[in-house]
């Protein structure tokens, strides 16, 4: 039986559901698979060390999760076409030696959203969060059809260097930074940032700025139902959970580490149970 050995490197990862998602996939394909949690505030250590230390005992591969994305680029000895032109990496693939960066976010985001919100406007879009998942999910975003998106961070730098990166890439319109104000004419509110997280509670923006005529999708998954998404529902809003984006970006994932097409409605299924059924689109 073939095997692998996959990792997580992050802060906080202790609930994610990737170990299961990956495990039990393996399962399901005949495949003997070890993923372990490699959490930068257990080690102690720098990103740089946790590569090398997986590289040298045999790891396959690994994911790459907050607040690693970007600070695991100097690290790797090539990236994807995708992840260069993302300037993060979510993937990382150890191949005789060299390690490869992948980014699977945008596509895992981008199907996600066209499975769960397929009917809704894109003229208009604000995205909070120009990290390593803002910046995926802003490609993603820009290349399924959204008209032009407002970057807002609170690193207001970090913000520019991310639309300037987009007009490179799409055009001159179609990106620009702003402020939480431009929720109010928006069609649409994506949230790329860690809060709503167990580690980082609360809402990223007043609700008052939440409408009916406003979708909300949120790429957090644990908890599924985050206080943003609670208060867009209650102001009327259809929302999209990121359980979505966390399990299809796994399913591209497995792929890279294995070589071995896995079957991602089997893996969605797979993850309604880790949540008690309640991750389905909304």
């Amino acid at each position: 039986m073939t095997s692998y050995l996959i990792g997580l490197v992050g802060t906080g990862i202790g609930p994610s559901a990737s170990p299961a998602l990956h495990e039990r996939e393996a399962d399901e394909l005949g495949l003997r698979y070890v993923y372990r949690l490699l959490d930068l505030d257990v080690l102690r250590r720098p990103v740089a060390d946790v590569l090398d230390a997986a590289r040298l005992a045999g790891f396959d591969g690994l994911n790459i999760t907050h607040p690693a994305k970007q600070a695991v680029l100097p690290h790797l000895d090539e990236l994807s076409p995708e992840a260069e032109a993302l300037g993060a990496v979510n993937t990382v693939v150890f191949d005789r030696g060299r390690a490869t960066g992948h980014n699977t976010d945008a596509t895992g985001f981008a199907r996600s959203l066209r499975r769960g919100l397929p009917d809704v406007r894109r003229d208009d879009v604000v995205l909070l969060g120009a990290g390593g998942a803002g910046a995926a999910v802003a490609h993603a975003l820009l290349s399924s059809g959204i008209g032009r998106l407002t970057v807002h961070d609170v690193d207001g730098e970090r913000a520019a260097r991310l639309a300037g990166a987009l007009r490179d890439r799409f055009g001159a319109d179609r990106a620009v930074t702003g402020g939480l104000d431009a929720v109010r004419d928006a069609d649409g509110l994506v949230h790329a940032t860690p809060t709503g997280m167990a580690a980082h509670p609360g809402t990223p923006l007043p609700a008052e700025l939440l409408r009916p005529e406003l979708w909300v999708a949120d790429i957090v998954y644990r908890p599924l139902e985050t206080a943003l998404l609670e208060a867009a529902r209650a102001r009327g809003c259809r929302v999209l959970h990121g359980g979505g984006m966390v399990v299809l970006q796994a399913a591209e994932s497995f792929r890279l580490f294995t070589g071995v097409e896995p079957d991602p409605a089997r893996m969605l299924r797979h993850f309604d149970t880790l949540d008690g059924g309640t991750a389905r689109a909304a």
